[in-house]
């Protein structure tokens, strides 16, 4: 049987390669950080890595690895076990009630990933006689979750108001409401207006449930992400969120939310109560990365002088990147062979990005999407701009493609 499902598969894997759609996997040798040694593909030695989620650039943070390295003496490997079993040590319980305080929320329940929490929401809260209302641009993992649920599904457009109000005036029927929404949509950078979405919250007696997983560490004054950045952290009902990206950049998630939410969910989430509990090591570096947040204030000022660098910088070398001002800077090629291209002639040139391509974004909208980080220096953000205009010169035929520009900056 399988001689034929084999053929068939490679015909798809072709099709795949020959629309420029692959994604190949580039192995790294060295741990995540500002600057990474990948192992093919690139010119001998390092190069500056602008493709992590590692915001603050805490995933090699000392004190962090110091962190795990104890907590592994302490608490061991793993759990071997789910939380109700006996998978729950008091690191967990205490990084829950961290979370909670960090987050304004009065309560929170840890998984194995975001892409867990948000599948474990829906079908949790919401039956038949209740609508989910989802933003057009949200994560996977928030679609995939609501397709999991029997509540009605409605989409509206990405931050349309006008579009919100109208699924709202038409699910008035339901039992519940739940209104979800990415806090910053990851491929494109723009951060979802949830001021007014609680203001529509109230006014039609609806639930607001915010994925801040590109927020949470670096968005808002302290760091506590969108809801603080928009004055609403007591008007959000369920938070989820990564401890993968800004919060050291390992693995887990959670859902910080109203107690009863939390509680139902410790009882009824079907990826909380049939998966693992999160390794102790990681529960003891994110407590680390807590700390670290308190006094974080430079790092997030990095941050924000290194994007608004090279946003401007990129502009003015005229290229076309999706407005705004988040560390989530898309430049927009268009053409999915194109981006590929473009991110190997970066790669040659010390600049490690990604070109994505559908079905990650729209067809026809392949961008790279570039992620600046606080580790990364004045000097490597100048040389990823330098890097992308040579590139572009080498695509457009300007000269030899794989003539090097130079030794790497930082």
């Amino acid at each position: 049987m399988y001689a034929s499902v084999r053929d068939d598969l490679r015909v798809t894997l072709d099709e795949i390669r020959d629309a420029g759609l692959y994604k190949p996997e580039r192995v790294i040798a060295t741990p995540q950080s500002a600057s990474v040694a990948v192992t093919a593909g690139a010119a001998p030695g390092d190069v500056l890595n602008f493709c992590a989620n590692n915001y603050l650039g805490l995933a090699d943070h000392p004190d962090v690895v110091a962190a795990a390295k104890d907590a592994l003496d302490r608490w061991g490997y793993g759990m071997a076990s789910v939380r109700f079993i006996c998978g729950t040590q008091e690191i967990h319980k205490e990084l829950e009630q961290r979370l909670s305080a960090f987050l304004g929320q009065e309560d929170t329940i840890l998984y194995s990933s975001c892409f867990d929490a948000n599948g474990g929401v829906f079908e949790t809260l919401l039956g038949p006689e209740d609508a989910v209302i989802s933003d057009a641009l949200n994560h996977a993992s928030i679609i995939d979750g609501i397709r999991l649920s029997k509540a009605r599904r409605h989409r509206y457009a990405n931050r349309d108001m006008a579009d919100l109000e109208k699924q709202l005036q038409e699910t008035q029927d339901a039992r519940r409401r739940l209104i979800v929404t990415d806090g910053v949509f990851s491929m494109d950078g723009y951060v979802a207006p949830l001021r007014e979405i609680c203001d529509l919250a109230d006014r039609y007696d609806a639930m607001v449930m915010v994925d801040d997983s590109h927020a949470v560490g670096f968005v808002g004054p302290g760091g506590r992400g969108t809801p603080e950045l928009h004055g609403v952290m007591d008007r959000v009902d369920i938070i989820t969120g990564t401890l993968g990206k800004a919060l050291g950049g390992a693995s887990g998630g959670y859902v910080a939310a109203r107690a009863e939410i939390v509680e139902l969910l410790r009882q009824r989430s079907r990826p909380y109560l049939f998966s693992n509990s999160l390794a102790p090591v990681i529960a003891a570096a994110s407590l680390k990365v807590l700390d670290l947040l308190e006094s974080a204030g430079d790092l997030r000022d990095k941050l924000a002088a290194n994007t608004k660098l090279f946003r401007t910088k990129m502009t003015d070398a005229g290229f076309e990147i999706l407005p705004g001002d988040h560390a989530i800077a898309p430049v927009m090629i268009g053409d999915a062979a194109a981006a590929g291209r473009m991110a190997e002639l970066l790669l040659e040139r010390g600049v490690y990005v990604i070109g994505f391509s559908y079905p990650v974004v729209p067809m026809g909208q392949a961008r790279i999407r570039v992620q600046l980080s606080a580790a990364h220096s004045t000097e490597d953000v100048e040389h990823a701009v330098a890097a992308f205009a040579d590139a572009r010169r080498a695509l457009d035929g300007g000269r030899d493609a794989s003539a090097p520009t130079g030794k790497m900056a930082g």
